[in-house]
């Protein structure tokens, strides 16, 4: 199983919806219900750094993150079904979090 990382950026158009209670607390229960939730958190404000460079603003902005397990990246974007963020017309990256070597032989001999 493949591990993922949804990634809600700041760009919703309905925040009635975004920013509803309710909705989080049912998402949150699907996703626990379906046994490939791993957690995430809201993120903050921040800048984005370069050595030699100034610091400035980050050019993108995400509010938050979700980890979950499943065996595609189609699979993963199933996931953001009932997002609020989603349902509120914002954004969500998916994306695969790379595994060690070592993680994927022991897998395969599984």
């Amino acid at each position: 199983m493949n591990e993922y990382i949804l990634l809600m950026h700041d760009d919703v158009t309905d925040e009635a919806i975004a920013s509803d209670g309710a909705r989080w607390a049912a998402y949150f229960r699907a996703l626990g219900e379906s046994g490939c939730f791993d957690g995430g958190s809201a993120i903050g404000t921040g800048e984005s750094v370069k050595r030699g460079c100034p610091a400035s603003p980050a050019r993108t902005n995400p509010t938050g993150f979700i980890r979950v397990r499943a065996q595609s990246l189609e699979a993963a974007k199933a996931f953001v079904v009932g997002n609020p963020v989603y349902d509120g017309g914002g954004t969500i990256d998916v994306r695969e979090l790379p595994r060690d070597a070592d993680a994927r032989r022991e897998e395969s001999r599984a």
